[in-house]
C-alpha cells in the first residue's frame, strides 16, 4: 500500500494550490554541507503491536522517557487490516536487554518472518500504552502526546470516533492515564478516556497539531476539516468538575481568514493564540493568524498571507506550526500539504507598531525533486532553529536540517533509505542531542526513532 493509500485524509481535503520552489531567499543563502554527526536507530518499528509509521515527533518526561504515536498497526483489523496505531513509551534501560526484555511482542514477530535488527542493541524498552481500535476510541493518530499538569497524556486522533460523521469517523480527543502503582509489570496498559468525539459542524480530523494546554488547564487545539464553513476550527475543552466542555472559538470560512489548519496554537504570555492555515488567506497560498478573546469570544486577525510569489520566496501552505523566540518573533515553516510537498520554507515574521512584517525566508529544499518540511521548527539556546523534511525524489529521501541566526542552510544527516520522510518535529535532549521518528525507514519500513548527536 502507497503512502497516499495509507493517508486517507487526503481524499477528504481541499487541495492546496501548487507552487514550483525557486531557490530564492530574502536573505543571503549558503547551503553549507554538514558537520560530522552520530546517527543511531533507538528503535525499528515492526508493524506488530509497537504500531507502524509514527507520523508525529516526540515528547520526553522528567525521567528521560520518550513518548510518541504510530498512525497505523498495533493490532490487527481496523481499516483493511492495516490497524489504528498506537501511543508508545521508550524507556532508555542500558545495554545488555534480552529479546524477551526488548521487545515482549518478539515470538509474534519471529513468526511473521519479519527481519529485526534488536533493539537489545540499542539499550532502549518499548512498551505500548495504547492501541486504537478504530472505533469510538479513536484511531490513527498524527499528532504528537503531551503531558497535562496531572501527569497524563493528551492528544488527538485523526480518525475514529463518532460512527455517525463518516465511515471513518471525524477524530477524537483523548486522554491516557497510568495504571496503578500496584501494577508490577512493563506492559501495564494506560487507561484511555475519549475527552470528546468531533461530528463534522463542531470540527473534523485533527491533523500534526499537538494540544496546547493553557495555565488553565483549558485544552485548545485545531481540526483540518469541518466547523461552520468545512474549512477547518480551533476549539477548547474547558475542564469542570470532572467533565469537559467543548467548544468552537473560530470556524474558518475558506475566504481571506484562512482555511485548513494542518497544525495547532501557540500562545502568548497574554493569552492570544497564534496557528496558521495551508490554505486561504488574501492570495489562498495559506496565513499566519492570531486568535485574541474578546468579551464576546474571539476575534480573528491575520498576520500575513502568502502570496506564492517572489516576495516570499514562492512559500505556500504552511503547514507546520509556530514557535516564538524571546523577542516575540514568530518563526514557521511552508510546504505545498503533507503528501505531495513540492518544496518549503523557513520564514520570519516580526512584530512593529501592531503589524508584522515578513523579515526573512529561506527555501528548504534537499534535493532537484523538490522537498521541504511538514512540522514546526526547535529553536536552541543560541537562536539556530532545527527541523526536518521529506522530499519527492526518486527515490524519496529526507533529511534534518538547521537554519542558524545568519539564515545558512546546513543538512545536518540525509536519508539514504528511499521513502525515509521525517514528518514530525524534531525535540532536544538536555545535552543537545536531537531526537524525532521516521514515517518510512527501518527494514521493515515501518519507522524508526532516532537521535542525531553533534
Amino acid at each position: 500500500m502507497s503512502r497516499h493509500d495509507r493517508s486517507r485524509s487526503l481524499s477528504r481535503a481541499a487541495a492546496a494550490a501548487l507552487a514550483i520552489a525557486t531557490m530564492f531567499a530574502l536573505t543571503v543563502l549558503i547551503t553549507s554541507s554538514a558537520q560530522a554527526q552520530t546517527y543511531q536507530v533507538l528503535w525499528t518499528f515492526t508493524g506488530g503491536r509497537d504500531g507502524a509509521f509514527p507520523y508525529a515527533g516526540l515528547t520526553w518526561d522528567r525521567a528521560g522517557n520518550l513518548y510518541g504515536t504510530t498512525q497505523y498497526r498495533g493490532g490487527n483489523g481496523c481499516y483493511l487490516g492495516e490497524g489504528c496505531g498506537t501511543v508508545f513509551k521508550l524507556k532508555h534501560a542500558g545495554s545488555g536487554l534480552t529479546m524477551s526484555e526488548s521487545y515482549p511482542d518478539y515470538l509474534d514477530l519471529r513468526d511473521r518472518n519479519r527481519s529485526f535488527d534488536g533493539p537489545e542493541a540499542y539499550g532502549w524498552v518499548l512498551n505500548p500504552l495504547y492501541n486504537f481500535q478504530g472505533d469510538t476510541d479513536g484511531g490513527n493518530p498524527m499528532a504528537r502526546v503531551i503531558f497535562g499538569p496531572d501527569g497524563s497524556l493528551y492528544g488527538t486522533t485523526q480518525n475514529g470516533g463518532n460512527p455517525a460523521c463518516s465511515s471513518f469517523g471525524c477524530g477524537t480527543v483523548f486522554n491516557l492515564k497510568p495504571p496503578p502503582t500496584a501494577c508490577k509489570t512493563a506492559l501495564c496498559p494506560w487507561t484511555e478516556t475519549v475527552l470528546y468525539r468531533f461530528s463534522g459542524s463542531d470540527g473534523a480530523n485533527p491533523q500534526n497539531g499537538a494540544l496546547l494546554i493553557a495555565p488553565s488547564g483549558i485544552i485548545y487545539g485545531t481540526t483540518l476539516m469541518g466547523g461552520a464553513y468545512g474549512h477547518g476550527v480551533v476549539f477548547s475543552l474547558t475542564p469542570s468538575q470532572g467533565a469537559w466542555t467543548y467548544s468552537v472559538i473560530y470556524s474558518f470560512t475558506g475566504g481571506t481568514d484562512g482555511a485548513g489548519p494542518y497544525s495547532g496554537v501557540i500562545s502568548d504570555n497574554a493569552g492570544n493564540l497564534y496557528g496558521t492555515t495551508c490554505g486561504g488567506g488574501y492570495d489562498y497560498s495559506g496565513a499566519v493568524y492570531e486568535l485574541l478573546p474578546s468579551g464576546s469570544g474571539w476575534n480573528e486577525k491575520v498576520l500575513y498571507s502568502f502570496t506564492g510569489s517572489q516576495q516570499d520566496g514562492y512559500a505556500v501552505c504552511p503547514v507546520g506550526g509556530l514557535i516564538f523566540d524571546g523577542s516575540g518573533n514568530l518563526y514557521g515553516t511552508t510546504g505545498t500539504n503533507p503528501y505531495y510537498i513540492t518544496g518549503g520554507d523557513v520564514f520570519e515574521l516580526t512584530p512593529s507598531n501592531g503589524s508584522w512584517t515578513l523579515a526573512h525566508v529561506v527555501v528548504i529544499n534537499g534535493g532537484p525533486d523538490g522537498a521541504g518540511p511538514v512540522d514546526s521548527l526547535v529553536m536552541d539556546a543560541a537562536g539556530n532553529l532545527y527541523g526536518t523534511m521529506v522530499s519527492t525524489g526518486n527515490p524519496p529521501t529526507g533529511a534534518i536540517f538547521e537554519v542558524s541566526t545568519d539564515w545558512t542552510v546546513t543538512y545536518l544527516y540525509r536519508w539514504s533509505q528511499g521513502g525515509a520522510d521525517a514528518y514530525g518535529s524534531p525535540i532536544f535532549d538536555a545535552n543537545g542531542n536531537l531526537y524525532g521518528t521516521n514515517f518510512f525507514a527501518g527494514q521493515n519500513n515501518d519507522g524508526v526513532v532516532w537521535e542525531l548527536t553533534p
